[in-house]
């Protein structure tokens, strides 16, 4: 690590893609100091875990009584102080978070013993509907996220200095000289971007990820899905030096999983996180559950009555508290994902609590005609339904209708349509109407994430079936 600190020291300015992604070069002792804790509590017993997330809540807590203005008044009205709450189940006694609270409340989020120049300014991407803004620790946030996601990714053999090919949503080059990639971090890293990736354009990246020989590859599921499709519809072997596939920022649907486990030949690690940095889990060398980072922070999971969800495989809403940002304290945070929790203690060894399945964000549900929830996980993209399909999105704006923008291969025809719409009547067991719509683009998010379903209703969890 000092001699990869040593090399950051020394980066051009202009390098701005490496100095936002590690943010070592002002925070190098933060990213030791967390990346230390996390070789020893990952292997502590199950009480020497909750002893440490009771002693950092505490200190939280104290911290957000005395200097979060927010908080004071939660605390006060409820005639509460921060003693009152000794366990991480105590939390309850504090309302939930939501993401129009920050839009509302944010200058009182900020903790007032903090210089302005320790803030952070950043917004979430607006999947929702609703991209609210909230700070991170200058230097200091982004140095410690980096040391959890170097500890996760350890556990399928990643080592600083490895070769990655990165899909995860940049604008690289341009049409005009037909190269878009670029190499960073030394040359470890080669750039690919995600918004350039079509049939004609596909054949020069493979070419160039098999010259390059990376060891990982780093992506959205759904970037990596439209290299994967084209792979295996082309008949490309793998690329022999790739030993993982690191998949994250987006849900990795089941179907994504298969498909890139086929093209790319090795595993496939998916994690769980959020901008918002209040929770993050990801998958170990055994199991696909994701094991939850209780050193990061504490999550629960709720019901539509507002309670904890009790049993392994019911589903819930996460709400978590991030145990590390003391500069914009989120308590009790309604993240909007769905997760089902799973039964523990996992085989690796880890005492951390898990989650079986992490179904997504509420808005990547499709709402029935009698106000049910179906996950896009139903949907599977990897079967002979969309052989004649480059890309697919649905859109709702009304319960228990959808729209099914559709981008055509050349040998797509009418039979296609009808065994499309009849599987999707199976899936969707007749509660939902669909409607063809043929599109030549589908396009994507602001941060070149592609969205499967564009969910247009108002959704909170108040009025619909878990």
């Amino acid at each position: 690590m000092r001699t990869i600190y040593r090399r950051l020291k020394a980066l051009r300015p202009e390098d701005s893609l490496t100095i936002r992604a590690l943010d070592l070069l002002p925070a190098y002792s933060a990213y030791k100091k967390t990346y230390a804790l996390l070789q020893q509590s990952r292997w502590w017993s199950r009480e020497e875990l909750l002893a440490y997330q009771a002693a950092a809540l505490s200190r939280l807590l104290d911290h957000a009584y005395t200097n979060v203005p927010y908080y004071r008044r939660v605390f006060d009205d409820r005639g509460l102080v921060p003693g009152d709450i000794q366990t991480p189940a105590d939390l309850r006694l504090l309302p939930f978070l939501t993401r129009e609270d920050l839009q509302t409340h944010l200058p009182d989020l900020k903790a007032r013993n903090y210089p302005d120049g320790a803030f952070e300014y950043v917004t979430t991407g607006g999947s929702t509907g609703i991209p609210v803004g909230f700070y991170y620790e200058r230097g200091a946030s982004r140095a410690r996220e980096w040391a959890f996601m170097k500890t996760q990714w350890d556990r399928v053999g990643y080592r600083f200095g490895d070769k990655c090919v990165v899909l995860r949503g940049y604008i690289v080059g341009s049409a005009q000289d037909a190269v878009y990639w670029k190499k960073t971090l030394f040359g470890r890293w080669l750039l690919m971007s995600s918004h350039h990736m079509t049939e004609e354009t596909l054949p020069a990246y493979i070419s160039e990820i098999r010259r390059f020989k990376p060891r990982f590859i780093q992506s959205y599921p759904s970037t990596a899905a439209l290299l994967a499709r084209y792979m295996t519809g082309h008949g490309i072997d793998p690329f022999p030096t790739v030993q993982a596939v690191l998949c994250g920022s987006e849900n990795l649907y089941p179907w994504q999983r298969s498909l890139l486990e086929e093209a790319f030949g090795c595993r496939v690690f998916s994690w769980y996180g959020n901008s918002e940095q209040t929770v993050l889990a990801g998958e170990c060398e055994e199991s696909t559950h994701y094991h939850i980072f209780p050193e990061y922070g504490i999550v629960e999971l709720i019901g539509r009555d507002g309670r904890p969800v009790a049993n392994p495989g019911e589903m819930g809403e996460v709400v978590a508290t991030n145990l590390t940002n003391y500069v914009c304290p989120l308590i009790r945070y309604r993240t909007m994902d769905l997760a089902t929790a799973a039964q523990g203690p996992c085989t690796c060894g880890r005492h951390y609590p898990l989650l079986e399945h992490v179904e997504g964000r509420l808005h990547e549900f499709i709402v029935t005609k009698d106000r049910r929830l179906i996950s896009m996980t139903a949907v599977n993209m990897h079967s002979d339904v969309f052989d004649n399909v480059v890309q697919f999105q649905f859109y709702q704006e009304k319960a228990g209708e959808v729209i099914l923008r559709i981008v055509r291969k050349p040998g797509y025809t009418d039979r296609d349509t009808d065994y499309i719409l009849s599987e999707l009547e199976k899936k969707f067991e007749g509660d939902v109407d669909v409607t063809v719509h043929f599109v030549t683009k589908i396009p994507r998010t602001r941060r070149g994430k592609y969205r499967f379903l564009i969910q247009d209703l108002p959704l909170d969890g108040g009025d619909i079936s878990l």
